[in-house]
């Protein structure tokens, strides 16, 4: 009776399959797809439960489709599976094929991972073949392999099926047809994914066409009313840095005409010592302080901060830069630079500064490899200028060899004769008579007497040299390129300097000065340097006598 009766049901059944694949190809969504092929296993293929289980981009399996019992499917349906555990599954069993087939006598090792089941406990089979309410049957739905690529693709999700109306295994046809069935819903999926996706590419293109012409006219008056300056310049090219488009607000901030401005590359505004400064920025974009040129010849403080605009073909074309006036914040961090290393009194360098001045002459000796240390990169203070009071940094940069780039080594010289030997001189002066104003006339007028014999002292000096106030009336002198002769001379003149008259208040007071020279070389640290030098000073105090430290 089977097998007269068996051709009769492969035809119907092909019929409910060529039914059931066409409504999968003709779904309107992803979603549509997945249930259909749920509820084409319980319609076309014989069995009461099925469960489409899809593979999410992180991996793990979803339960995204269930047919054939509704509180079954209000159960699982949104729980995940690790992949882990479903690769275990697949790798158990009996293997029909493609299939996956676990008998309840061997699944019970299963009943405690993360997979979503409804799987119940029955008795015992009472034939052979019978379903086991334990019993698990699984079709694997892989991606259509590509040429060479080998017998299938990638695994896109996992068929779950249960219950055969008959409550049998199922046999040949059978399993050939749930095979087979696996194999169209797998294309079915894909083809809804790639649908999908191509859907959602058109809305997020119409969004991003939208949102593009809001943003470009949202530009257009972000950039005109922006109340700081705003500049668009090319980017590579013989033109780079051309300015092609300006604000109101940079006009007024540089005193330009927007059609002056296109004539400009900001290379031509940018103050020279800045340039260097300037090409870094437009070369990597970003952020970079420095001074742009008025239309009165001065120079402005600016923050230019600058933003490649890519052009998907053609790469990188122009530079948006937005430019801020930082001309009272920069004034500002000057006074508080000048503050920190400068005596507030006398306005003279003071110690912190002289220290940091002389350590950038100096380097320290290694005694075994004869390589150079840096001193000054121990204090982590850049080298100054020794110019007076200015500003001008200019960092001592160390070679891969241990020397430094244009250091030139000071040395002391050798005799007291003139022998050409130049070198750092160190005066260390200290006031003589001072602390008696100070007892007598009090500290407002000592006050004034330091002032006064500051100024004298940075007078009497050549360009160049620094003049800085140790503490009290402790002053001291960096003057370089000296031999001893003329250090001695130095300090004569400086003496004589300091015990001119000094009025205050209508008084006339008078400080005499002791100095002692001593000079800095290579090797030495600058407190060594000071130390020697204020020790020469007493001595050269307490060989001369009392009377004479000081004209009255």
């Amino acid at each position: 009776m089977e097998t007269e009766s068996e051709p009769y049901v492969r035809l119907a059944s092909l019929r409910q399959l060529h039914q059931v694949m066409a409504d999968m190809n003709t779904a309107r969504s992803l979603a549509d797809t997945l249930q259909t092929v749920a509820d084409g296993v319980v319609q076309a293929l014989g069995y009461e439960l099925a469960c489409v289980n899809l593979v999410r981009p992180d991996g793990d399996l979803v339960v995204a489709a269930f047919a054939g019992n509704p509180a079954a499917e209000a159960l699982i349906t949104g729980r995940v599976g690790s992949r882990e555990s479903w690769e275990r599954r697949l790798a158990m069993g009996e293997h029909w094929g493609d299939l996956v087939f676990i008998p309840h006598t061997e699944g019970w090792v299963l009943d405690d991972d993360d997979v979503p089941q409804w799987y119940t406990d029955g008795p015992a089979p009472r034939f052979e073949n019978e379903w086991h309410p334990s019993d698990r049957l699984f079709a694997p739905m892989y991606t259509p392999a590509a040429p060479g690529g080998g017998s299938c693709g990638e695994l896109i999700g996992v068929l779950s099926v249960d219950r055969p109306r008959n409550g049998r295994h199922p046999g040949a046809w059978g399993r050939e047809a749930l095979q087979m069935y696996a194999f169209q819903a797998a294309i079915a999926i894909s083809n809804a994914r790639l649908r999908a996706n191509m859907q959602r590419a058109l809305v997020r293109l119409e969004r991003e066409q939208q949102a593009l012409r809001a943003s470009e006219e949202s530009f257009r008056q972000a950039f005109e009313y922006a109340p700081s300056g705003m500049a668009i310049a090319e980017m590579g090219g013989d033109q780079h840095g051309r300015i092609l488009r300006t604000n109101d607000a940079l006009c007024r901030l540089l005193g330009r005409p927007a059609s002056a401005m296109r004539r400009y590359s900001f290379s031509d505004l940018v103050h020279p010592e800045d340039v260097s400064t300037l090409l870094r920025t437009s070369a990597e974009g970003g952020r970079a302080e420095l001074r742009l040129g008025r239309r009165d010849g001065t120079y402005l403080w600016v923050s230019l901060r600058n933003s490649v605009v890519a052009d998907a073909a053609d790469g990188p074309r122009f530079l948006l830069t937005h430019v801020e006036d930082i001309e009272d914040r920069k004034r500002r961090e000057l006074q508080l630079a000048h503050r920190a290393s400068h005596d507030s009194l006398t306005g003279l360098p003071n110690s912190a500064e002289l220290r940091a001045r002389l350590s950038s002459r100096l380097c320290r000796r290694a005694t075994h490899t004869g390589e150079l240390e840096s001193v000054d990169a121990a204090f982590g203070h850049p080298a100054f200028d020794a110019g007076g009071d200015g500003f001008d940094f200019r960092p001592v940069t160390q070679t891969f060899d241990g020397g430094y780039d244009h250091h030139v080594h000071a040395v002391t010289p050798e005799s007291e004769r003139d022998d050409g030997t130049k070198g750092l001189a160190v005066l260390f002066c200290d006031l003589d008579g001072f602390k008696s104003i100070n007892d007598r006339f009090g500290h407002n007028a000592g006050d004034a007497v330091l002032i006064e014999v500051a100024r004298r002292l940075s007078r009497a000096v050549r360009d160049g040299d620094t003049v800085a106030r140790l503490g009290g009336d402790e002053f001291v002198v960096l003057a370089d390129g000296l031999g001893r002769a003329d250090a001695q001379d130095l300090a004569v003149r400086l003496r004589n300097e300091i015990i001119q008259p000094i009025r205050v208040d209508g008084r006339v007071m008078r400080v005499g000065g002791s100095f002692g020279i001593g000079w800095a070389h290579c090797g030495m640290t600058a407190d060594e340097v000071l130390k020697s030098a204020d020790e020469r000073m007493y001595v050269e105090k307490r060989s001369r006598p009392k009377q004479h430290r000081r004209a009255g």
